[in-house]
């Protein structure tokens, strides 16, 4: 029996007394990745991403292990509430504009010392002041910097298209802007090597294109680091108290660790370890989040059909996008159809073993969009669950 074929006996095995559409997290694997995390993290706190794991029991886990600290939300809503549940070191990653919300910040001690906020222009300031509604409290901002890879004079760009803000110039101004302005207090500086952490380097079937995707990261690596560096001696000199810079991601952990001017690394995904994380060359994930579908037809020789299943996810469509069938071994869409809202039928002989109401497991392509499908993850240890735990739908909120 494989590996894989062993994980599925016990799947089978652990959620045999509940009906499909299920999600599970395999605590084993979770563990084991969070593990790898800090490995490759060298002794730098890794601060975690909460839209890769959508789940506050799963977010409490990993953050009570030594070597992880502190949360990177991704709206200011979600912000709120982790703060008002108990998490001390909340950083929102990108720039809001709910005015409500900013209101609720201004007016609250403890959630103004729990959340730092994201900007990249002196028009979010403005927003913010414009939102207080009389609440005085100073708000912490975190200053975006642009990772962007830009080569033959800025005519090519490789990278995200997030921060304005690019140079050190660019950034230490923005820092003297707010230094400037009652009601806000520059804490730290963040900046997000997407096309280096999010972007595989190993494509299965694509050699030359993963050749040229590594040297394009060697290359981004080297220019960020020293232009990283730069940007934060600029900053410190506006804002010598200057509590962290963060950066980094599950794809470039131990590369981004490795910069002296770098005090925190953001990661998440390298938890669940997604179907996008199969193609990287400098770390192995063991897969952790899963979700099953039951059988419901057979319409013919190695041929049989699922329960929904089209959950795709979010970046430029591609079959890369859409879930993984995983588990048993060997099955595959029809290019006809693909993953279905209602229905998904599923090729290959491994189909003619499945009677209906077994479950077919498969991996999502991203984190935690996974738990947008699910109200519930159901923790797996062994051939048991042993906790199902609320995902952030099944306490009712849905921030993105």
């Amino acid at each position: 029996m494989t590996a894989r074929a062993a994980d599925r006996a016990r799947y089978d095995r652990a959620t045999a007394h509940l009906d499909a559409p299920v999600a599970i997290v395999d605590l084993e694997a979770f563990d084991a990745n969070a593990d790898d995390l800090l490995r490759r993290a060298g002794g730098k706190p890794i601060r975690v991403a909460s839209k890769s794991v959508r789940c506050r029991a799963l977010l409490e886990r990993v953050l009570e292990r030594d070597g992880f600290a502190g949360v990177m939300s991704f709206t200011l809503a979600e912000s709120l509430w982790l703060a008002r549940s108990g998490f001390e070191d909340v950083l929102l990653a990108y720039p809001s504009a709910d005015r409500a919300r900013y209101a609720e910040l201004a007016a609250d001690p403890k959630l103004a010392s729990a959340v730092t906020v994201m900007i990249d222009d002196p028009a979010q300031l403005d927003l913010i002041d414009a939102a207080r509604d009389g609440g005085r409290e100073v708000v912490r901002v975190c200053l975006e910097l642009d990772t962007s890879l830009r080569l033959l004079g800025g005519r090519v760009r490789v990278g995200a298209r997030r921060s304005p803000l690019h140079s050190p110039a660019q950034v230490a101004d923005l820092a003297r802007a707010v230094v400037r302005r009652p009601g806000f207090q520059v804490v730290g500086i963040m900046a997000y090597e997407g096309h280096v952490a999010g972007v595989g380097d190993a494509v299965a079937g694509r050699p030359l294109r993963s050749r040229a995707v590594r040297l394009m990261q060697g290359a981004a690596r080297r220019e960020l680091a020293e232009r990283r560096a730069a940007v934060v001696r600029a900053v410190r000199a506006v804002v010598p108290g200057l509590e962290f810079v963060n950066g980094g991601g599950t794809g470039s952990v131990q590369h981004t660790a490795a910069e002296d001017a770098v005090t925190e690394i953001a990661a998440g995904s390298g938890l669940y370890v997604p179907r996008l994380f199969d193609n990287y060359t400098s770390f192995r994930g063991r897969p952790a989040a899963l979700f099953a579908q039951p059988v419901v037809r057979r319409p013919g020789v190695g041929v049989v059909a699922v329960l929904g299943g089209g959950y795709p996810a979010s970046g430029a469509p591609g079959a890369d996008r859409l879930p993984e069938p995983y588990l048993p071994e060997g099955l595959r869409y029809d290019s006809q159809e693909g993953a279905g809202e209602v229905q998904t039928p599923l090729l290959g002989t491994p189909a003619d073993d499945l009677l209906i109401g077994d479950k077919v497991w498969f991996r999502h392509a991203k984190a935690g969009e996974l738990c947008e499908r699910f109200d519930a993850l159901h923790l797996v240890e062994g051939d048991a669950v042993t906790a199902t735990v609320p995902t952030y739908r099944g306490e009712g909120h849905t921030y993105l």
